[in-house]
């Protein structure tokens, strides 16, 4: 995540996020995969998209592809502050689809088939709407929103020819432009030693949701449940996104708050109208397949 008045490098930084009263206390949040019974929803879509992001076999000190899959997306014709696109998640984990009682698991499984999303990156996002709905319930927030940004940052971890493993690692590994101050990013001097992104001299956006290691630092939490917060991991990176998102007592359910959470994520409003038609697209087509089944 890169605060970017351009809009070029995704997401935010680490001195925004440090006195959100919504930032997680603790590094580690309990999965919930498995834990919750949901119902089956069908579900339908078909959109792409990505930023400006590079893909590496490891983290390294440079990329291998300046692909802009995001340019395949049609922006929505609305103005920020317009009405959400989904004013509560109705389409999630838990309400009602026509079907049999079944796992998160099951429903990510039952849903990617359909929405042309990985099974284990639904299951991530499903994931973080879950335990925003028990830690934070006020904010609203709803799978489609993280799923329309993901859509954009990584095409759901699987950007320049990305796999999701069964870890929930990209492989391999998906790493941003360096933040050196070129036309269109920011100049973020290194701030993870190389750790995360490769890069020893400039920090780079890297993972699923496109973090800047400095505020990884503040943000990153822990929901696969091995112990540690991993930028790269997509159950972290989607949890972790949520957090972010309803910092400072965001209700994204209405137009104010939605804009000012996917604003935060990256400062473009272009940036933001593909995410929101994203959203508004994997909402319409849960809902109308709900109904049918």
């Amino acid at each position: 995540m890169a605060d970017s008045d351009t809009g070029a490098v995704p997401g935010a930084t680490a001195e925004q996020s440090a006195s959100s009263p919504s930032t997680p206390t603790a590094r580690s949040r309990r999965p919930v995969f498995g834990r919750f019974l949901v119902l089956v929803l069908i579900l339908t879509v078909g959109v792409s998209g990505t930023w400006v992001l590079t893909t590496a076999a490891s983290p390294s000190s440079g990329p291998t592809t300046d692909e802009i899959p995001a340019l395949g997306i049609e922006p929505a014709d609305v103005e920020p502050g317009s009405e959400a696109p989904v004013e509560e998640s109705d389409t999630g984990p838990g309400h009602h689809g026509g079907a049999g009682e079944t796992t998160l698991d099951e429903w990510a499984d039952d849903l990617a088939p359909v929405v042309g999303v990985p099974a284990r990156a639904l299951r991530s996002y499903g994931n973080a709407e879950l335990v925003l709905r028990e830690e934070n319930p006020d904010c609203r927030l709803s799978w489609t929103m993280l799923a329309g940004i993901g859509r954009v940052e990584s095409d759901h971890g699987r950007h320049g020819g990305a796999v999701i493993g069964a870890d929930g690692r990209p492989s391999p590994p998906i790493i941003g432009v360096a933040l050196d101050g070129s036309p269109g990013v920011k100049a973020i001097a290194d701030t993870d030693g190389g750790k995360f992104d490769g890069d020893t001299v400039y920090d780079r956006a890297v993972g699923p949701m496109q973090f800047i290691p400095s505020t990884w630092a503040v943000m990153g939490v822990d929901a696969s449940g091995d112990g540690k917060a991993d930028p790269h991991q997509i159950d972290d990176a989607a949890l972790s996104a949520a957090f972010y998102l309803c910092a400072h007592r965001r209700d994204l359910s209405t137009g104010d708050g939605w804009w000012d959470g996917v604003l935060s994520y990256n400062r473009s409003v272009d940036y933001g109208r593909t995410v929101f038609a994203l959203a508004e697209h994997y909402a319409d087509l849960a809902r109308g397949a709900s109904t049918r089944g």
